[in-house]
């Protein structure tokens, strides 16, 4: 039996429970309370291949409880995204001739984005180079909303380390161990066999909240306080997961849910749900988009409230 993981001063790593959840509980929603109150969420994202993680990780914020959800995506596909997510303003923006969105697009972002709770950059997103460079132009002018990073926005880290310092820890990247060697520059191997340090180490260097996914995910903050979640099945490792587990810890922090909270309750409720699904379905085959509508139940569940 291997040894149990242990974080900061040699304790052991605290595994992300029911119980550790309630001791750690969401901000209570008023009941007399309108959309506004439970938060806005703008979600940039999509290429012309790639439209459906957009979708994927808007209905995923609003399943976690966002009141307001704008998706900010390339020109000539916003009129699909929005017809797919009716419940979502849909913000055309320019792009590139490889189907990105355009780096020109990053003032008009940042205006969106300062008017939002929480503002999540990745899903779907294509063209390395124009997201790089939207990327950093977005986050050196952006201050107001808590920022979730996913997928190919993560890479601006690998080249500009303190690009998200300047957010005061209000920041939560989501990379799985490929992603997390690009960003450190290290092998993907060294990044499989330390998990724990490597989170720890990632969150201390970029200051932000690391949620790094894999068959045991790690979740740190700067500080040095690591979690474990270990409940998520096999069936996760699907096409378009990722995109709906950003989008549920982007809805988390719209509603006013500290960094480290959004992305401890993140992991659980998407576990969660893929863990109901597969009781249902099988281990293995169910689809990303079906994880969606499990949300809400399983949010229920856990809040216990």
């Amino acid at each position: 039996m291997s040894a149990a993981p242990r974080g900061k001063d040699g304790e052991r790593v605290p595994a992300v429970t029911p119980a550790l959840l309630r001791r750690m509980p969401l901000p209570r929603l008023d009941d007399r309370g309108d959309k506004e109150d439970r938060g806005r969420v703008l979600v940039l994202g999509g290429a012309l291949e790639m439209p459906g993680a957009l979708v994927l990780a808007g209905i995923a914020a609003l399943r976690a409880g966002a009141g307001k959800l704008q998706l900010a995506t390339c020109r000539s596909i916003a009129p699909l995204v929005g017809i797919a997510v009716p419940e979502a303003r849909v913000v055309r923006l320019d792009e590139t001739p490889a189907g990105g969105i355009s780096s020109s697009a990053a003032a008009q972002v940042v205006a969106l984005a300062e008017k939002a709770n929480a503002l999540l950059i990745g899903p779907g997103m294509m063209d390395p180079g124009a997201v790089s460079d939207l990327v950093r132009k977005v986050l050196a002018e952006v201050r107001g909303p808590t920022v979730v990073l996913d997928a190919e926005a993560m890479s601006v880290l690998a080249a500009h380390r303190g690009a998200l310092h300047a957010l005061g820890g209000r920041a939560v990247i989501t990379p799985h161990a490929g992603e997390m060697a690009s960003l450190l520059g290290i092998d993907k191997d060294e990044v499989s066999g330390s998990p724990l340090a490597i989170a720890l180490r990632a969150a201390a260097e970029l200051r932000c909240v690391v949620a790094l996914k894999g068959s045991e995910t790690f979740v740190a903050s700067q500080e040095g306080d690591v979690y474990r979640y270990a409940a998520g099945g096999v069936g996760l490792a699907t096409s378009g997961s990722g995109d709906t587990l950003a989008g549920i810890v982007a809805g988390l922090a719209a509603r006013d849910t500290d960094p480290l909270r959004a992305a401890l309750w993140g992991v659980a409720l998407h576990g969660a749900a893929g863990n109901t699904l597969a009781r249902r379905m099988g281990p293995v085959g169910f689809l990303a988009r079906e994880l969606l509508d499990e949300i809400p139940k399983e949010l229920r569940r856990l809040d216990g409230r």
